[in-house]
């Protein structure tokens, strides 16, 4: 008798809403979000439910830094993973990025904004999911993760390419 195979996760439902019309410059942002969100998933055969993303700029993201985390700038990313709910389907949380922290980012260290893009909603979305990077241990285990997933993603690990001194 062979054992039951392994129930795969189904992957999350995503909900994108484009907040700021910077976004317009990048027409591939929300497929590449969609495609980072299920590779992690897929990746770590996470739980399905659903996750909500706001793609935003640096005056909405600097808000919510400061409303939530008390640092008044903005910043690339915040996660805010959703309370435990019993039955249906589970909202996992909301992933908010900023376009001109992400494009600055991208000129600054000459990444492909599409690749950091996919990096960072990868990053959010492990935050989503109970990962973090307060310790060295921690941020390692998230690291190795994110390298594995942008990967499978067919896209350059972000941080092999920082450890090399290269975008």
């Amino acid at each position: 008798m062979r054992p039951a195979p392994k129930r795969r996760a189904s992957a999350p439902s995503i909900v994108i809403q484009t907040q700021s019309p910077l976004w317009q410059a990048e027409p591939l942002a929300e497929q590449t979000v969609r495609a980072a969100i299920a590779a992690a998933a897929s990746a770590l055969a996470a739980a399905d439910g659903e996750v909500s993303i706001l793609l935003t700029d640096d005056s909405a993201i600097a808000r919510l830094n400061r409303d939530w985390r008390g640092i008044d700038k903005p910043t690339n990313v915040l996660s805010f993973p959703a309370a435990k709910s019993g039955g249906g389907t589970a909202m996992l949380g909301d992933i908010v990025m900023a376009y001109e922290t992400l494009r600055r980012e991208c000129d600054d260290e000459d990444r492909v904004f599409l690749h950091h893009l996919a990096h960072l909603t990868v990053h959010g979305f492990l935050h989503l999911i109970g990962y973090d990077h307060h310790t060295d241990t921690q941020a390692d285990k998230m690291e190795g993760l994110e390298s594995k997933i942008m990967t499978r993603m067919k896209m350059p690990d972000p941080h092999l390419a920082r450890d090399l001194g290269c975008a």
